[in-house]
């Protein structure tokens, strides 16, 4: 309450300022005084969640006074408010303006953070979700670019307090991009294009090892590879299922 009143109260001063004077040079006067009045409003939009009002007095802000006493502060209230707005490409341009002019900020890992956020937010899909509908064959760009981003936050600060959230969002995408490929090799096999289908099988195995789909890339090996007459390699395929999927009904056959 006591920020809202305060920057209602600044606005008023603002407001009786303007009104009182009479010179030719309002707008320098204007422009002597917005900064902090503008900044009051967007902080007060961002409190009452008005991302869309906050985007616009934070953005005559960074046009107007890039400069200004609140610049750096600004661009970070305006990536999380692109966040918010599900506005990814103005998100990923401010944050990746921010690292190269601010490299060294103590926030820099935030930003680094963020970018994986606006990345991963762009990659879901909120009305599949609702329905719980499997859309894993959808692009996986935007999946790939989050996991880089947060691999880059973990490595570069290993540290920061968004290091361990980063590193349970990277499982999570680990296992959805995983499942895109999973959803490429059985295309293949469909298509009988069995080189294909075990190529990319065998990439689930040796990018994406530990995730659920991993059981799923052997079985389509063992398929391929049958297909191919390729009995070596599907006996060494059938001693790995053995060894980690034991119960699996390949096996039985």
């Amino acid at each position: 309450m006591y920020k809202f009143s305060k920057g209602v109260t600044l606005v008023l001063f603002s407001l009786a300022l303007s009104a009182c004077s009479s010179s030719p040079d309002d707008n320098d006067i204007a422009a002597k005084t917005s900064p902090d009045v503008l900044y009051t409003q967007a902080r007060t939009s961002m409190e009452l969640g008005n991302y869309s009002k906050a985007v616009r007095s934070l953005e005559a802000l960074d046009s107007r006074f890039p400069f200004g006493p609140h610049k750096t502060q600004v661009q970070l209230d305006l990536i999380y408010a692109y966040y918010k707005m599900d506005d990814v490409a103005s998100g990923i341009a401010n944050i990746d303006r921010f690292i190269r002019l601010n490299p060294t900020h103590p926030d820099i890992d935030y930003v680094f953070y963020m970018r994986g956020l606006v990345n991963m937010q762009a990659d879901n899909y909120l009305f599949h979700d609702m329905l719980n509908i499997d859309r894993t064959d959808r692009d996986p760009k935007n999946a790939q670019d989050a996991f880089k981003d947060f691999d880059r936050l973990i490595k570069t600060y290993p540290n920061s307090k968004y290091a361990a959230d980063a590193q349970k969002r990277m499982l999570a995408l680990k296992n959805r991009l995983a499942r895109y490929s999973i959803q490429v090799a059985e295309y293949y096999l469909k298509m009988n294009a069995w080189s294909a289908a075990a190529i990319r099988a065998q990439s689930v195995m040796e990018t994406y090892p530990g995730t659920p789909s991993n059981e799923r890339a052997l079985e389509i090996m063992i398929e391929a590879y049958g297909e191919l007459g390729q009995s070596k390699l599907k006996q060494n395929v059938l001693m790995v299922m053995q060894a980690n999927y034991p119960n699996n009904e390949i096996l039985s056959n």
